[in-house]
């Protein structure tokens, strides 16, 4: 791993973090509403409208030029985990835009979850790969990771707050993957030139898959609260972008006697995982509607009716 890309992955990833921070507060402030599709679609206007999403799109756009540039020097299986500092820098950007520090159980389950995320990725250590896939891999992978989705998304419906939420987040994360590796390939294929690469598929395929990841993330935003989706987001992202790292891009990782250090990450994320079920932010007091009474649209109470 090169200093430019940790720097550019870092810089990724804390502007996303406050994206994310500062457009569940926007989804967090907006009156929620009884669900339904026109219904949804004006919430979504409404929201859209708000200060802080606004800012929160903006840091979202200035994120992609971060992972762009380090996509372009560095391999997805390193850039991608990297990302899970993201984490983090929730915690720290949410206790300042929420005015609540999250419980200590909770800052060891996100601590959890982010050391064994980098023990698996430095134990691991991803090579450079290719630039671009490996000819013939797109069309099974992409056919693949939209079967995936669509999964998601059917198991999401009939379920209701953390559960949906979280779904949504998975949703969403596997497509932010698939953004990222198709980032990768567009930015593999610069050296043709602008005009040659925007007359090849990737770039609107990215612009595309960046499309549903975005709208499926405001729809785990909706459903529960930050806590809930955002680790799941952000390591699913992670896990999945190695695969696609392996399965399109020719990343290998260390095996052998580095598989013992790589399960014990894995271990820890399944550590962190649970413990941040159980922590007491999940339940809505971190990032929940002001008054306590979980009825806004981050609540997981009886008001939150998906639809």
């Amino acid at each position: 791993m090169n200093a430019p890309t940790i720097v550019l992955a870092l810089l990724a990833a804390l502007s996303n973090a406050s994206a994310s921070v500062l457009q569940r507060r926007a989804a967090r402030d907006e009156p929620d509403v009884r669900h339904g599709p026109w219904q949804a679609v004006r919430w979504l206007v409404r929201v859209l409208r708000r200060p802080h999403w606004l800012a929160g799109a903006g840091l979202l756009a200035l994120s992609t030029v971060f992972q762009a540039a380090a996509l372009a020097v560095g391999s997805l299986s390193v850039v991608q985990p990297l990302l899970a500092s993201e984490l983090l820098f929730t915690l720290a950007v949410g206790s300042v835009v929420f005015h609540s520090l999250p419980d200590r159980r909770t800052w060891l389950a996100f601590a959890a979850l982010a050391v064994g995320l980098a023990l698996f990725l430095g134990m691991a250590a991803p090579s450079p790969g290719r630039a671009t896939a490996l000819p013939g891999r797109w069309p099974v992978a992409g056919t693949t990771l939209a079967c995936v989705v669509a999964v998601l998304i059917v198991a999401a419906r009939p379920v209701r707050g953390a559960p949906r939420a979280a779904l949504f987040a998975m949703a969403s994360a596997v497509s932010f993957a698939a953004t990222a590796a198709l980032l990768k390939e567009v930015m593999g294929r610069l050296w043709q030139g602008p005009a040659a690469v925007l007359a090849q598929w990737p770039p609107y395929v990215t612009f595309a898959a960046g499309l549903v990841a975005f709208l499926l993330l405001q729809s785990a935003f909706r459903a529960g609260t930050l806590t809930a989706s955002q680790p799941v987001l952000t390591l699913g992202d992670a896990l999945v972008s190695v695969a696609l790292g392996w399965a399109l891009f020719d990343e290998r990782i260390a095996l052998g006697a580095w598989v013992v250090p790589e399960v014990a990450g894995v271990a820890l994320i399944g550590a962190g995982s649970i413990g941040l079920t159980r922590a007491l932010s999940v339940g809505g007091t971190w990032d929940a509607a002001p008054g306590g009474n979980g009825s806004g649209p981050g609540s997981q109470g009886p008001e939150s009716r998906g639809s």
